[in-house]
């Protein structure tokens, strides 16, 4: 249901799986809350309505893990043991089941049965501690961070499991696919610098057409490229990484100050030129329209993908 289980299936069918989504009567509430991503998460399968409640359910669900290798599921714990569909149960008709649960916080723990939603498992991971620009307060992403990862690292162990070639039972945490991340970017010290990981010369910045632009300036011999063809940055108090690091505040204020005295059309063509890297903040729409994209075949026509 909603985004993790679904763009789990989805990678999974990406790359060959014949996939059945297995919906109650009135459909996966995902439907309505975020229909777009409903469309993108399941694409190229097929759909199947059952009141699992039913006691007719079970032979339909009986005749399904027959003959499927792979079980996902979404439900809080306890849910599907409660429904007749848990592992211990399902594998009784073929023991050579993977079986996956992805849940908010894992299947056991103190915290297996409370409610949550990607902004939840992000915030609780450490993921909103620390700022993603140099002058702003931490915000949270448009992109469901927990949901997402989760339902990747959900795949990695399908096919972790179907290349052992044996039943497994899978236990997937929403919760810890985000600590995983956040520990790795920011570490486990409780005195972590919460500017550790970004830098003024690598932010976003507005134009003067109102744009917003992505300045990517971490090694020296970029930012060299980009005082050469930008003036007003030659002091010495942004002559190395840790000068700039120091006056931080400074020099970012005064990189906004003068990104706006262009157009983004204006900065791109001039960066490019230099050798820095800079990209404007697109949306998927426009994005999708960059000959970079259809070189490489990345962007399929809008009648390639099958919504249910």
């Amino acid at each position: 249901m909603f985004v993790p289980g679904p763009f789990c299936s989805a990678i999974l069918a990406d790359l060959g799986a014949e996939v059945i989504k297995v919906e109650p009567p009135k459909g996966d509430p995902g439907r309505s809350y975020v229909p777009v991503q409903f469309d993108t998460e399941n694409r190229n399968k097929r759909s199947l309505a059952i009141d699992l409640k039913s006691s007719q359910a079970h032979e339909v669900v009986e005749r399904l893990v027959k003959q499927t290798g792979v079980v996902i599921e979404g439900f809080r714990p306890g849910v599907a043991k409660r429904l007749g569909i848990d592992y211990d149960t399902l594998k009784q008709h073929n023991d050579r089941l993977i079986y996956c649960s992805i849940s908010g916080y894992g299947q056991t723990g103190p915290w297996r049965e409370r409610p949550g939603h990607d902004v939840n498992y992000v915030a609780a991971a450490g993921g909103l501690a620390f700022p993603g620009q140099w002058l702003r307060p931490p915000v949270r992403s448009s992109l469901p961070i927990a949901d997402m990862g989760g339902g990747t690292f959900a795949a990695i162990a399908v096919l972790a499991a179907v290349h052992e070639g044996k039943g497994a039972y899978l236990d997937l945490s929403l919760f810890e696919a985000a600590f995983f991340w956040s520990a790795m970017r920011h570490s486990l010290d409780p005195q972590a610098d919460p500017r550790a990981h970004i830098f003024p010369v690598n932010d976003v910045f507005e134009c003067a057409d109102g744009k917003r632009l992505t300045l990517g300036i971490l090694e020296e011999h970029f930012w060299e490229n980009f005082k050469r063809c930008v003036p007003g940055f030659d002091g010495e108090e942004f002559a190395t990484d840790a000068q700039r690091r120091a006056n931080g505040d400074r020099l970012s204020h005064r990189l906004a100050d003068t990104l706006k005295t262009r157009t983004s059309a204006e900065w791109l063509k001039l960066l490019d030129a230099n050798d820095v890297p800079v990209d404007l903040c697109l949306t998927p729409a426009e994005a999708a329209t960059l000959p970079q994209l259809h070189e490489r075949r990345a962007v399929a026509g809008k009648h390639a993908a099958f919504p249910l």
